[in-house]
């Protein structure tokens, strides 16, 4: 099989037919062609519709849930093989759709999209979606059939392709269907490079894949070199990536609406980007840096989203910051108690190097708030494992200045299936980051635990009075499991939550 590249991840070709079943069917080979219908809670009835396709292919509902009893729990899947030559179809795949809620058909179409790996044709009859539904349902399928790459020789190749073709018959929206699949693909864009090897992947490596994004999104594009950080003051960004041998880099990328005027709302998006983290000289145990090559998810969900925007056409401004640097051990790594200099002047006292994350952020968000003017600044990032405890793996804690911006972010979880629980600022908590030499300590030098809630805190001194939000996906930007819509690796956590954030704001 040739090696995809990455940024371009295999999928499926798309088509939404309002014809009969049974035109649709006609239209196609049989020879590798799977048939999925629904079955709800309670199995197969004969007022359902799945009762009026199956004679298509030659099947009787009342015999199939006598002789097969198909479960309508979302995401089970029955198959009934077919008669080689004889029927419309090689397979049939009766999938659960539960309650037929989003979350349900989720885990319907990601059992259709791993069923389908492989095959040639996955025709799917579903009616009576909203426009949510549909989405889901479609995104469930285009994210359950990607893999991860593998590298069995010189190029990246995926586990298994998905199938070659969907085609979506019933009442389905084609511009809906294709907006899904655009969101899907900006998540596989962020699993792709999360999983990259560190030896490949460093903070120039992923420059380069920025400017190629870039360049076919028609985004603009600035790389600061580390010469540039340098001239300019960016002291995070150097004493985080001081101790490697591949130096750090700020990317800029930034989409830009036709017809943009200063009225247009302009999002600032920040993610964290370090390439790997040994911990520093704060060096984490080895298990513990067994999956540090997905330390940099924010960066890539960040990359695959401006992107997507364009992709998407959404009249929004939006600019995306790459914050990249390889946190490594050495004579010239940076060290606990060290006093750094950030962007924009503030002086941070070092408390532990393996809190390296907020370091580079702060340096990315203290230049949005002085140059980039941003109604919105929101930053992502793999930062803490405090979050990882409070709420495991399924949700992530949304930190914001203002309720409203909170409220927004959380309903565009739920409406993607990627589910935030808003924290608090406590304020309270603030004086445990108080430096006796110098503007602020990095980490709480007074224990009040809280360790995702003072890393927030942490953050907020360097943005100004701006509108901001900050997600914490140290916990959910990464799968220990390959099930359902995941894979094992980066979860590309975030790609699909803000973009459908940024069509609402749009």
């Amino acid at each position: 099989m040739p090696a995809p590249e990455l940024l371009d991840p295999p999928s499926s070709s798309w088509s939404v037919r309002p014809d009969a079943l049974a035109d649709v069917l006609a239209d196609l080979d049989p020879t590798d062609l799977l048939l999925a219908v629904p079955v709800h809670r309670g199995g197969l009835r004969a007022d359902s519709d799945a009762a009026g396709w199956l004679p298509v292919v030659g099947l009787d509902a009342t015999d199939v849930q006598a002789a097969h009893e198909p479960s309508g729990e979302p995401g089970a899947v029955t198959r009934l093989p077919l008669v080689p030559g004889e029927r419309a179809a090689r397979t049939v795949l009766l999938v659960g759709l539960g309650d037929a809620g989003p979350a349900d058909l989720r885990s319907a179409g990601a059992a259709l999209g791993r069923a389908g790996r492989g095959r040639a044709h996955l025709v799917v009859a579903v009616t009576g979606l909203d426009a949510q539904a549909q989405a889901a349902l479609v995104e469930g399928i285009a994210l359950g059939g990607y893999t991860s790459p593998r590298w069995r020789g010189p190029d990246a190749t995926p586990s298994s392709a998905p199938v070659a073709e969907v085609t979506l018959v019933g009442t389905f929206d084609e511009v809906t269907c294709r907006r899904a699949v655009t969101r899907a693909r900006a998540t596989m864009v962020a699993r792709n490079l999360a999983v990259v090897p560190s030896n490949t992947k460093n903070p120039a490596w992923m420059a380069a894949q920025a400017r190629t994004i870039g360049r076919r999104a028609g985004l603009d594009v600035k790389v600061w070199t580390e010469r540039d950080l340098r001239s300019e003051g960016f002291g995070g960004l150097l004493a985080v990536g001081g101790g490697s041998a591949t130096p750090p880099r700020l990317v800029q990328l930034s989409h830009e609406p036709a017809g943009a005027t200063s009225s247009t709302p302009h999002v600032v998006l920040v993610g964290k980007g370090i390439t790997f983290d040994t911990g520093g000289l704060d060096i984490k145990p080895a298990e513990g840096m067994l999956a540090m090559k997905t330390d940099m998810s924010g960066s890539a969900i960040v990359l695959a989203v401006v992107a997507a925007c364009a992709a998407l056409d959404l009249p929004v401004r939006v600019t995306g910051l790459l914050a990249l640097a390889e946190n490594a051990v050495s004579g010239s790594a940076y060290r606990p108690s060290d006093v750094i200099t950030m962007y924009g002047g503030r002086t941070v006292e070092i408390g532990n190097t393996d809190a390296e994350g907020r370091i580079v952020m702060a340096d990315a968000l203290a230049y949005a708030d002085a140059h980039l003017a941003p109604d919105v600044l929101l930053d992502i990032a793999t930062l803490t494992g405090a979050a990882r405890v409070a709420l495991g793996r399924s949700m992530a804690p949304v930190y914001a200045t203002d309720d409203a911006l909170s409220d927004a972010l959380v309903a565009a979880g739920r409406a993607s299936g990627e589910l935030l629980w808003p924290f608090p600022l406590v304020e309270d908590y603030r004086f445990a980051l108080d430096s006796v030499v110098a503007d602020v300590n990095h980490i709480a030098g007074t224990p009040v635990g809280a360790g995702s809630i003072t890393a927030a805190l942490f953050l907020r001194e360097f943005v100004g009075e701006r509108r901001w939000a900050h997600l914490d996906i140290a916990g959910v930007g990464r799968s220990d499991v390959d099930r359902g819509l995941l894979t094992k690796g980066g979860t590309g956590f975030g790609a699909r939550l803000l973009l459908t954030w940024l069509e609402e704001m749009a």
